[in-house]
C-alpha cells in the first residue's frame, strides 16, 4: 500500500462510492446482485473514469503542463469528463473525435459547455483520433504550450491504478457488507478499467474473478490489452505476476456496432432502470448487463455477483426521441 500512497494523486472522487444490493433485480434473476456505484464519483455527472483522471491529472500538473489534449467520440464520458476536470484545475483542454462536427447533445453538449476546443478529424475510424492526438499535440508545443496527451479512454498504466486502488475501497465493503462475491462484472472498452481492477484483485487476494464484457474490441485484443496494462499499473506498485490466466473478457451483445444501442442492451437497461432506479447507458453499462442478465437465466453464472455502474447516463440524452431504442439494423448483435 506504500508503493501505492506514494504516487501523486488528486483526491477526486466522492469516495467511498456506495456498493447497494439490488434487490429487486435479484429477485427477478435468481441470483444475488449488487452495485458499485461509480457512476457518483461527483465530478461532473459521475463515471469510472475519474478514478483514473485523479492519476493522470496529478501527473500532468506535477509535470508543469498547461493544458490537457485528448480524444474518441462525441458522446465519450472520458473525453467529457476529462475536460471538466481538466478546467478544474487550470488546464486547457483540448478535445479529437473521430467523424465530422455534429449537433452537441449529450457528453459532446457537456464538453462544450465546459469550455472545450473540439476538433473532428473527419473519418469515422475511431484510429483516426490516435493521429489527431499526436498532430494536435506537436502544434500546441510548436506554440510554446504545455500540453499533457492521453489516449481514448485514458486507457494508461498510471491511469489503471485508479481501479487498483477502487479494489482496496471495495475490499472494505465487502467486508462490513459480510459478502464474497462470485466475479465483479464490468464493460469493458479502453480496458483500463478492468486492468486495474485485475490488479487490485491480485494485490489484495481477492476471492472474486473480474468479468469484462467487450463492448468495442475483439476479445483477444481485450485480453492482450487488459493484461499488458494489469502487469504495468500492477509495476508502478510493486506488483508482478498478473498473466492472461486472471484475465476474463466475454462477447458482448455489440448489436449494430460500438457507440450504438442494441435490443438487448436496451431491454437489460429497461429492467434494471424499473426495478432498482438506476439508468445504465446504451453503449457500455446496458449491452454488459445483457450478457450478465443472458448469463444468469442460463444458469451459466452464479451469485453473489457486484456489478460496476460506471456511469455515461449523458449519452442517453445524445439523441431525440428514445435514446435507449436500437438501431434498425440488429443481424449482426452477437450471442455470448
Amino acid at each position: 500500500m506504500s508503493s501505492l500512497d506514494a504516487l501523486p494523486r488528486l483526491p477526486l472522487v466522492n469516495a467511498p462510492t456506495p456498493l447497494q444490493p439490488a434487490v429487486r433485480l435479484s429477485t427477478v434473476l435468481g441470483t444475488e446482485i449488487w452495485f458499485k456505484r461509480d457512476d457518483l464519483t461527483g465530478v461532473g455527472l459521475g463515471g469510472n473514469k475519474v478514478r483514473a483522471l485523479e492519476y493522470l491529472i496529478a501527473d500532468a500538473l506535477r509535470d508543469g503542463c498547461d493544458s490537457l489534449v485528448t480524444g474518441a467520440g462525441p458522446q465519450s464520458n472520458w473525453a467529457m469528463l476529462a475536460a471538466v476536470t481538466a478546467r478544474r484545475h487550470g488546464l486547457a483542454p483540448h478535445l479529437v473525435y473521430y467523424g465530422t462536427p455534429v449537433e452537441p447533445l449529450g457528453n459532446h453538449a457537456l464538453a462544450e459547455l465546459a469550455g472545450a476546443d473540439i476538433r473532428f478529424t473527419g473519418s469515422t475510424e475511431r484510429t483516426s483520433v490516435d493521429a489527431g492526438i499526436e498532430a494536435l499535440t506537436r502544434d500546441l508545443r510548436a506554440r510554446g504550450k504545455r500540453p499533457y496527451a492521453l489516449p481514448r479512454g485514458g486507457a494508461t498504466p498510471l491511469g489503471s491504478v485508479g481501479y487498483l486502488r477502487a479494489s482496496s475501497e471495495l475490499a472494505d465493503q465487502l467486508y462490513e457488507n459480510g459478502l464474497k462475491p462470485e466475479s465483479v462484472w464490468l464493460a469493458t472498452g479502453s480496458c483500463g478499467t478492468q486492468a486495474g481492477l485485475v490488479a487490485g484483485a491480485r494485490l489484495w487476494d481477492a476471492s472474486y474473478r473480474v468479468t469484462g464484457v467487450s463492448v468495442s474490441r475483439p476479445v483477444t485484443e481485450c485480453v492482450a490489452r487488459v493484461t499488458e496494462l494489469a502487469h504495468e499499473a500492477g509495476r508502478l506498485v510493486g506488483l508482478t505476476g498478473t498473466g492472461a490466466d486472471d484475465v476474463a473478457v466475454l462477447d458482448g451483445l455489440v448489436g449494430s456496432g460500438y457507440g450504438r444501442a442494441s435490443t438487448a442492451g436496451a431491454e437489460a437497461a429497461r429492467l434494471v432502470a424499473r426495478t432498482e432506479g438506476v439508468f445504465l447507458d446504451p453503449v457500455f453499462g446496458a449491452k454488459a448487463m445483457a450478457v450478465l442478465v443472458d448469463r444468469v437465466r442460463a444458469g451459466r453464472q452464479r451469485g453473489p455477483v457486484v456489478f460496476l455502474v460506471s456511469g455515461g447516463a449523458p449519452t442517453l440524452f445524445a439523441s431525440p426521441g428514445t435514446p435507449l431504442a436500437p438501431t434498425p439494423s440488429h443481424s449482426a448483435e452477437r450471442q455470448p
